[in-house]
């Protein structure tokens, strides 16, 4: 079930993803070699709280935190701990969600930890490029797969690869709604995009192969080859003409000033 939202409904998630571009803001300022992947989880929850609302990845599905902190060759899904700790020229993608006013905002920013070498730097700068790709095809009339392909061509025609077991949502009320939005596909297929949809478009993309495997803790996704991988993510509300990105990550590129990718 695809659940259209309203205008109203549409600015109350502006608001909560505005919230989620302020959180990672705060622990960008906090990225810096030694600090521990909970520490920075800890500040997100703080901020989060102390703005009225609620961490929407604690507990969801059983997971145990606020954020998800994936370094290096982790894709996605890392669990924050006191024994991970930033290291100089580590990339680490922060993933956040609140849920205020009864919707969620969702989206992920993969940092630079310091000095950090020119090809992995590529790397965040494309698949950040492909997230806009994408969003250009986030328009009335056309299809999820039309997204999906722009993300797919602008990566693999720049000899990256595209992860296939993880894919971007609907978001709202719940933190995943239907439709699923594959980081891969072909233009013309799957369900049509009709104003007032919101989805999250967040390219996961490796510089080597596109296999990953499930660490022990059952939930950390990393590249088989352990080569780095990259992940952006906005919530988007479909609009007619041109996608209306209800994230931001201005404040989060403030923070980072002549550093941003």
């Amino acid at each position: 079930m695809i659940y259209l939202k309203t205008e109203e409904e549409i600015e109350l998630m502006r608001e909560s993803n505005h919230l989620v571009a302020k959180v990672l803001a705060e622990v960008a300022k906090n990225i810096k070699p030694g600090v521990s992947t909970l520490e920075l989880d800890r500040i997100a929850e703080n901020f989060i709280r102390d703005n009225g609302a609620v961490p929407s990845f604690l507990g969801y599905n059983g997971y145990p935190n606020s954020l998800c902190i994936s370094i290096n060759d982790q894709v996605v899904h890392g669990i924050p701990s006191d024994d991970s700790k930033l290291e100089e020229g580590d990339v680490v993608s922060i993933d956040c969600g609140v849920e205020k006013n009864g919707f969620h905002g969702d989206s992920c920013y993969t940092f630079c930890v310091g000095n950090v070498d020119e090809e992995t730097r590529l790397l965040l700068k494309t698949t950040k490029e492909a997230l806009y790709e994408g969003i250009k095809n986030a328009v009335a009339g056309k299809r999820v797969g039309d997204v999906s392909c722009a993300v797919q061509n602008y990566c693999e025609e720049r000899g990256y690869s595209v992860v296939r077991e993880m894919v971007g949502h609907g978001v709202g009320r719940k933190l995943h709604e239907d439709p699923e939005v594959p980081n891969f596909g072909k233009r013309g297929n799957g369900p049509k995009l009709k104003s007032g949809m919101v989805i999250a478009i967040e390219p996961m993309i490796n510089m080597g192969n596109r296999k990953i495997l499930i660490e022990k803790d059952g939930w950390t996704a990393r590249t088989k080859d352990r080569k780095p991988s990259a992940h952006y993510e906005h919530t988007v509300a479909v609009r007619k003409g041109e996608a209306d990105i209800l994230s931001t990550f201005e404040y989060i590129e403030q923070v980072l000033g002549n550093n941003a990718i």
